[in-house]
């Protein structure tokens, strides 16, 4: 594994000082709220007190007038609504949620999830055909269909209205929809970029209400549903974000959607607070293992039964079909890892383009995601058969994905996603030259100095500053996510206080407290093992870490979360 830099986020430190004045503050906690933009007392409430009235009117996203009329028509015409969503996090949050708002309405709603391994990614010809066979009028896609020319066409000319809802990037040329709401349309001049596919259907359900003369807590008593949808899909939680997140989650603790209560006691977050680090990683996990080990129809169910038992039910078999995703992905991960380390040539090449006959196809995207941590370069991890091979890729920044991929697109039958995240199909006998073209693409576009992978420093910290004080702080930061990480610190020349212990099930978490003169604090460090023999040397070590707490028996305490370990200063 590379070692990461260390990089201080750079702030006119006047604005610091400044900050540090108006708030009375000490220097830490004022760059951090400098380094997030609250540097008067209107930023301060702002970012402090999100509420529902931050919100940009629905109605400047470019279609979503039509898209709202149309469906007050279905509405007023009694017409059946098929909703098409993608097998993800985000498009079966999107379905979920649009499923609960239409009933609501007492609107004749269906669903509609294909199958990741069957139909792949995208609207369908057997989701178009069910749309069809159940008498549908209208056909809303969620978190999908934007590139979907040819099948939003076939669509229409079975009789369909398609109205298309997405965030990804769209292709030269949008489909020939009834509408197309998507914030990330060129012509598009909708404030707020940042919204997942779930964050758009909201928006649309906002505009339905708005225009309908429908009460609006119709659409925020599931802002929990999209909060799920928000934070697996990493979008920035800034923004109109932001206030759905903090709305979300309050409402998660009014425990009422059964589906998302009967996910917290399977996953042991019951009576737990919820962040969005804790849906990231124990709730989204979950939801996911439906589609990529079986049927992802199964999470809707989950998120729209209004049936306990059948929701407890659910959730038991996500979370034992999430047990068996871990241990094909570990299988998988070290496969490409032997790979990796045998076949690349890391030296002159700048990413990473790996395939094997029959890798399970519904877990390659969390490979690439490991592979490219790993090696801190974009990964593109390939499964393989005799007819497709489908692939999923994870970038670095500064390395558009999809960009890449539009100039190989000669050797693909089909592409799409995010800057970071994006996945593709293409023909076996393609192979070899898409890789070499992709290798091609990443030496041209990816600078040497891109691969060393950083840690961005907020600020600098004596342990002694490490308090109540800080931590009531940095709760009042959250919802924390992408765009408002939780802040990153550094201290030096700390003392190893004790024997450092290796914990968890594959013994690779550092345990061990650290002080500065005074009082031990207990740090923890995942994944971290490769750093044990710098805390055994007897000598100082620097760390880089967030600050967290830690419950035990009903205790709580401060702990460190490590990110990075370094010898101190003098040592080598």
């Amino acid at each position: 594994m590379i070692e990461p830099q260390w990089e201080f986020k750079t702030i006119d430190e006047d604005s610091v000082l400044n900050v540090a004045d108006t708030f009375d503050l000490p220097k830490a906690i004022a760059r951090v709220m400098s380094l997030r933009g609250i540097t008067s007392r209107n930023h301060s409430r702002v970012f402090f007190y999100p509420d529902q009235n931050q919100l940009h009117d629905p109605f400047l996203m470019q279609d979503m007038e039509k898209a709202a009329d149309r469906m007050l028509k279905a509405i007023a015409d009694k017409h059946t609504i098929l909703v098409f969503g993608d097998y993800d996090v985000d498009g079966t949050t999107s379905a979920a949620f649009l499923t609960l708002f239409f009933r609501s309405l007492d609107v004749d709603i269906h669903f509609y999830i294909p199958s990741r391994e069957k139909e792949g990614y995208g609207l369908s010809t057997k989701g178009i055909d069910y749309a069809k066979h159940i008498g549908a009028d209208v056909l809303i896609t969620c978190d999908c269909g934007i590139t979907d020319i040819d099948k939003v066409a076939e669509a229409r000319e079975k009789g369909l209205d398609v109205i298309v809802t997405d965030h990804h990037k769209p292709a030269k040329t949008l489909p020939e929809a009834y509408a197309v709401v998507n914030p990330n349309r060129h012509d598009c001049s909708y404030p707020f970029k940042g919204l997942c596919g779930a964050g758009v259907v909201f928006k649309l359900a906002l505009a339905i209400c708005e225009k309908g003369g429908y009460d609006s807590e119709k659409a925020w008593r599931h802002s929990d549903i999209v909060t799920l949808g928000i934070a697996a899909d990493l979008v920035p939680i800034q923004d109109e974000n932001r206030a759905i997140v903090h709305e979300g989650i309050k409402q998660m603790g009014k425990q009422t959607n059964l589906g998302i209560k009967a996910l917290r006691k399977t996953g042991k977050l019951w009576n737990k607070n919820i962040t969005v680090g804790k849906l990231v990683f124990w709730i989204a996990p979950k939801i996911n293992a439906a589609g990529r080990l079986g049927d992802a129809a199964r999470a809707v169910k989950l998120l729209t039964t209004k049936n306990p038992v059948f929701a407890m039910e659910i959730a038991r078999e996500l979370e034992q079909e999430n047990d068996r995703r871990k241990d094909i992905t570990l299988k998988i991960t070290n496969e490409a890892l032997y790979m990796v380390e045998t076949e690349c040539n890391l030296k002159n090449e700048k990413a990473i383009v790996l395939q094997k006959q029959d890798w399970h196809a519904g877990v390659i995207g969390i490979v690439a995601s490991r592979i490219k941590e790993n090696y801190a370069r974009p990964a593109i991890i390939i499964s393989m058969d005799k007819e497709e091979g489908k692939g999923s890729c994870r970038s670095i920044p500064g390395f558009d994905i999809v960009d890449a991929l539009e100039k190989c697109q000669k050797y693909l039958t089909g592409y799409g996603g995010h800057p970071i995240a994006a996945g593709f199909s293409l023909k076996p006998d393609n192979f070899e030259s898409f890789k070499e073209k992709f290798l091609e693409v990443a030496e041209e576009k990816i600078l040497t100095e891109n691969l060393t992978p950083m840690i961005y420093i907020d600020a600098e910290l004596k342990l002694e500053e490490v308090n109540y004080r800080m931590l009531k702080f940095l709760n009042a930061l959250e919802p924390y996510g992408p765009g408002n990480m939780r802040p990153v610190f550094v201290s030096r020349n700390l003392a190893v206080d004790g024997i450092p212990k290796l914990i968890g099930r594959d013994q690779n978490t550092l345990k061990f407290s650290v002080k500065q003169n005074k009082t031990p604090f207990e740090s923890i460090g995942f994944n971290m093992v490769d750093h044990y023999e710098k805390l055994i040397q007897n000598s100082p070590i620097d760390i880089a870490y967030v600050i967290g707490e830690n419950e035990w028996n009903g205790q709580k305490t401060i702990q460190l979360e490590l990110k990075d370990i370094k010898l101190g200063k003098g040592y080598a």
